[in-house]
């Protein structure tokens, strides 16, 4: 069964609570083939894009979202960017071997989650979190529980089905009540859905999902939200960083390499230049063809 990549919002109507569902198929292929990650890395960066897409749908705002673990382990960096629209990408920074015990310390080693919001209008806002858990969802839990003051709870999950790769992942969420019950109401709601499934996950329409979770609770869902893969390189924003060096060293670097090879780390582009290319651009000359590769 192929699946559109969407996220789906629902709120309980007997109960305090919200929920999101994520499903990725292609955009995680996308973030994952545009280098040969390692497994370690490739799941990492799975829950990630999971992570991003859910917390971009919770932290309701207008503009873009950065999502990055950093630290002084085998991964130094595993990066999100995203926006409000679901256009998503990723990269991710590796080195020497790396552990396959599943913890997240243990590929970040001594770090933190940076969760940076850029709206359209009004004031960045940076969030910082210490690795405490040992998976991406407990240290986002625990993000919730510090900024937010209310309940939340992930399950996130990566792995294959029908031989493709596959993250997907839900969000419960309590909204501010003044009910005595709504503790008690989460609690059901996370015991349901932790009987979720990884081949349920990756292989069921999200309709049949809920269903399968709540259907013995009256839940109302949303039009999906399509997510998707969007890198915003380009030809023209390596002309305009090749602009911001010297001419003389440009002419140095081809020299001394024959053409320049511009690449891209999120999706996997090449923008190469020749001693043509790097003439034109210079000296600004008319019918500069900026999509034309040599």
């Amino acid at each position: 069964m192929s699946h559109q990549d969407l996220l789906y919002r629902y709120l309980f109507e007997e109960y305090e609570v919200r929920g999101e569902l994520v499903q990725l198929d292609s955009t995680y292929r996308h973030v994952i083939e545009a280098q040969s990650y390692p497994v370690q890395v490739q799941q990492l960066l799975g829950e990630l894009l999971v992570a991003t897409s859910l917390l971009t749908a919770t932290l309701k705002f207008e503009g873009s979202i950065t999502v990055q673990l950093q630290g002084d382990g085998p991964v130094r960096l595993a990066v999100i960017n995203g926006d409000n629209n679901q256009q998503l990408r990723g990269v991710a920074r590796h080195e020497g071997e790396l552990p396959g015990d599943g913890k997240l310390q243990s590929l970040i080693g001594n770090g933190q989650l940076v969760i940076t919001i850029t709206p359209e209008q009004g004031e960045r806002y940076q969030g910082i979190v210490a690795l405490e858990a040992d998976t991406l969802a407990g240290c986002l839990e625990q993000y919730f529980a510090q900024s937010e003051q209310l309940a939340t709870k992930l399950w996130i999950r990566t792995g294959h089905h029908e031989g493709e790769p596959r993250a997907a992942g839900i969000l419960l969420q309590e909204l501010p009540s003044q009910s005595e019950d709504h503790s008690i109401d989460f609690d059901h709601l996370t015991q349901l859905t932790s009987t979720i499934k990884d081949e349920e996950l990756f292989g069921l329409e999200a309709e049949e999902i809920l269903y399968r979770l709540y259907h013995q609770d009256k839940v109302r869902v949303f039009d999906p939200q399509a997510v998707a893969f969007r890198c915003t390189c380009s030809r023209e924003r390596c002309e305009g960083a090749l602009l911001q060096v010297e001419k003389a060293e440009v002419l140095e670097m081809l020299q001394e390499q024959g053409k320049i090879e511009m690449h891209c780390d999120y999706c996997g582009a090449h923008y190469p230049f020749d001693a043509i290319d790097v003439e034109t651009l210079f000296s600004g000359a008319p019918g500069n063809d900026a999509n034309q590769l040599h």
